[in-house]
C-alpha cells in the first residue's frame, strides 16, 4: 500500500514559457510523477522526454539550459518560486508545490527558460577579467602570493558567472548599464594577482566610469542570493576604497 501511494505522488509545475524573444510570456501547466531525489533539472529532462502538458495535450518541449549538473557551470540558472538559483541543486522535496519555475527578468529571454547573459560577458570584458598572458613562450614559474592572500583570493575565483547576483540586484536591469557585483568583485579578484595587477589601474579607470561602481545601491541582494558564497559586498567595499584612492592620486598626480 506505501509503495502505491509513493508511485501515485505527483509533483505539479507551473513554468513561464515564451516562445521567442519577441513573443509574449504565458505559463503552462505540467504534473510528472514523483521520484526520490528529482530535482528542477530532472523534471525539466522529463518533461523533454515526453512533452505533455497538465492538461494531456502535446507541447513543444520546454528549452532550458544546463551542462555540469553539480552547481560549478552556471548555466542552469533560472528563477525557482521567486528565488533566482542552480535548478541542478532544487530538490523536489524542499520545494513548495506548485512549483513555479520563471527564467530571469534581467537578461533577454532567447526561449523560455534559455536566456541571453551577454550583458555579464560584456562587463567582464570591459573590465578585463582576465590574467593577460598569451602562453605562447616560457616564462618561467610565476611570482608567489601569499598564503592569507590566495585563500580569499580563491573564494572570488568560485564565481561561475550565473547570473543570480545580477537577477537579485535592483539596481541591475534594461534601464540601467550598471555593470553589476560580479564584475566588480573580478576585478579584486585579477587586481590582486601578483601578474594581474599589472593592469590594476586601467581595471579601476573602468569602475570609474558610467554604469560602473557608482551603480551600487548597497541592497546586498547579492551576497544573499550568491550560491557561491561569494563575499560581493566585501568586494564592492574594498574597490569602492581603491578606485577612490585611485582618483585622488590622479588629482594630485602622483
Amino acid at each position: 500500500m506505501a509503495e502505491a501511494t509513493a508511485s501515485s505522488k505527483k509533483v505539479k509545475f507551473m513554468i513561464t514559457r515564451q516562445d521567442g524573444p519577441d513573443a509574449a510570456a504565458y505559463t503552462e501547466e505540467f504534473e510528472l510523477p514523483y521520484r526520490p531525489g528529482m530535482n528542477v533539472i530532472s523534471a525539466l529532462m522529463e518533461i523533454q522526454r515526453n512533452p505533455v502538458n497538465a492538461k494531456g495535450e502535446k507541447i513543444a518541449p520546454v528549452c532550458w539550459e544546463s551542462n555540469c549538473l553539480e552547481e560549478v557551470c552556471g548555466a542552469c540558472s533560472m528563477v525557482i518560486n521567486g528565488k533566482p538559483r542552480q535548478a541542478c541543486a532544487a530538490l523536489i522535496d524542499k520545494l513548495e508545490q506548485p512549483i513555479r519555475i520563471q527564467p530571469m527578468k534581467t537578461f533577454p529571454v532567447v526561449r523560455d527558460l534559455v536566456i541571453d547573459r551577454s550583458r555579464m560577458f560584456t562587463a567582464l570584458k570591459r573590465v578585463k577579467a582576465w590574467v593577460p598572458i598569451d602562453g605562447t613562450y616560457d616564462l618561467g614559474p610565476g611570482p608567489r602570493m601569499a598564503e592569507k592572500k590566495r585563500q580569499w583570493a580563491y573564494e572570488l575565483s568560485k564565481c561561475m558567472t550565473c547570473g543570480v547576483c545580477l537577477e537579485s540586484c535592483p539596481n541591475v536591469n534594461d534601464k540601467t548599464d550598471f555593470i553589476g557585483p560580479a564584475a566588480i568583485s573580478q576585478v579584486r579578484l585579477f587586481n590582486s594577482h601578483p601578474t594581474g595587477e599589472m593592469n590594476k589601474e586601467e581595471r579601476l579607470e573602468a569602475l570609474m566610469q558610467d554604469g560602473g561602481i557608482e551603480g551600487c545601491g548597497n541592497s546586498q541582494n547579492c551576497v544573499r542570493s550568491c550560491p557561491k558564497g561569494i563575499p560581493l559586498t566585501t568586494s564592492i567595499a574594498e574597490m569602492n576604497k581603491q578606485t577612490t584612492k585611485h582618483m585622488f592620486k590622479q588629482w594630485l598626480g602622483v
